[in-house]
């Protein structure tokens, strides 16, 4: 306890080996007052009693029970080992009845409820839980008219977070309306939870809550992307595949084919697996490094989140690049040519290889 308030605090001075006594400065509406702080035997915080200047105690006037309260406050989330980071604060303190209700709605909420709050009790986070045990966060930052003004909520969602708010709402009417919403995608991240789960993901490399998108490997050098519907999870996903065209086509030709076959009923991973007609490598069969071949330019796997996309096209090469490093040594070719969106050249490896040969980067 001691420790976090010599972190939040560093103005402040520890007068005696046993730490119960601090001296030192605080800063209130971008001024210093100096401060003493005299905590009870078992450093509890709550018991803490506080000396300051005359300046101070009027500028605290009227917060004498929130002050008792904050610290409350802070000995349980620093119990619970909850962040608590300054941040700029508003440039007049808000009413003590702001304190006071914000106080009381996270007791109504539960306390095992709060993930965070900062230190000028202006930013919150809560935390809440799915039916399949799926853990999730709401960020909810408050304005000083709150709550006749509605605070701004943020989350790790695929779709629109949209929170209803009155005057007469509270923090549990946040938490219960999110607890719907994700509940609601629950069968999404279902299907997205399978998929990181028995394939190799190429991308996202850390697929977060919001993430529709995953790029799956289905051999050397050839992946499909499949983009998953958050309100329609378990239909057909968009699919663009990867790769050189001798090797995409026949994939793309099985799927135009089958795609009558798809079963709504079944998981996406089974039906792309019985539309396709192939097995994806999964982490129980495959090694990750087997897929991640390094771009024939920059020589590295990922440039900045971007892995290699682009394939030459002559089966006897093969080589992937990222579409950055192709794009640019295409346009240093004076033998280069350009179509609408497309960009047809000499593939550095191919000349190497076979001695012939062309590449194509789409931009």
């Amino acid at each position: 306890m001691a420790d976090n308030l010599l972190k939040e605090s560093p103005l402040l001075v520890a007068l005696d080996k046993n730490r119960t006594v601090y001296d030192g400065f605080i800063s209130v509406q971008e001024k210093d007052f100096r401060l003493r702080i005299s905590l009870p035997p078992d450093h509890q915080l709550k018991r803490a009693k506080l000396h300051c200047c005359w300046q101070l105690k009027q500028l605290l006037k009227n917060y004498q029970d929130i002050v008792k309260q904050c610290l409350i406050i802070y000995a349980f989330t620093s119990g619970q080992e909850l962040a608590l980071k300054s941040q700029p604060g508003w440039q007049s303190i808000p009413p003590p009845q702001y304190y006071s209700q914000l106080i009381t709605e996270i007791e109504d909420l539960g306390w095992d409820k709060l993930l965070f709050i900062d230190t000028n009790f202006q930013s919150l986070q809560l935390k809440a839980e799915d039916s399949s045990g799926r853990q999730h966060s709401i960020t909810v930052k408050l304005k000083s008219k709150y709550p006749g003004e509605a605070p701004e909520c943020s989350a790790d969602l695929p779709v629109p977070l949209v929170i209803t708010w009155t005057s007469q709402s509270t923090l549990a009417h946040i938490h219960s309306q999110f607890l719907l919403i994700v509940e609601a995608l629950a069968e999404f991240w279902a299907v997205l939870d399978e998929i990181d789960e028995h394939t190799w993901v190429l991308e996202p490399e850390k697929p977060t809550r919001a993430d529709s998108m995953r790029r799956i490997a289905i051999g050397n050098n050839v992946s499909i992307k499949l983009e998953i519907d958050p309100r329609h999870p378990k239909m057909l996903p968009e699919c663009c595949l990867l790769g050189a065209e001798h090797v995409v086509t026949p994939l793309r030709n099985k799927l135009n084919a089958n795609m009558h076959l798809w079963n709504p009923d079944c998981s996406v991973l089974q039906n792309m697996k019985d539309v396709m007609e192939i097995e994806f490598p999964s982490p129980a069969t495959h090694e990750k490094s087997s897929f991640s071949v390094e771009c024939g330019i920059c020589y590295a796997y990922r440039l900045d989140s971007a892995i290699p996309d682009q394939v030459c096209n002559d089966p006897r090469c093969g080589q992937p690049f990222h579409q950055a490093c192709l794009y640019e040594w295409l346009r240093g070719l004076p033998t280069s040519r350009q179509s609408f969106n497309l960009v047809f050249g000499e593939c550095p490896y191919c000349t190497l290889v076979t001695g012939s040969s062309c590449a194509v980067v789409i931009i």
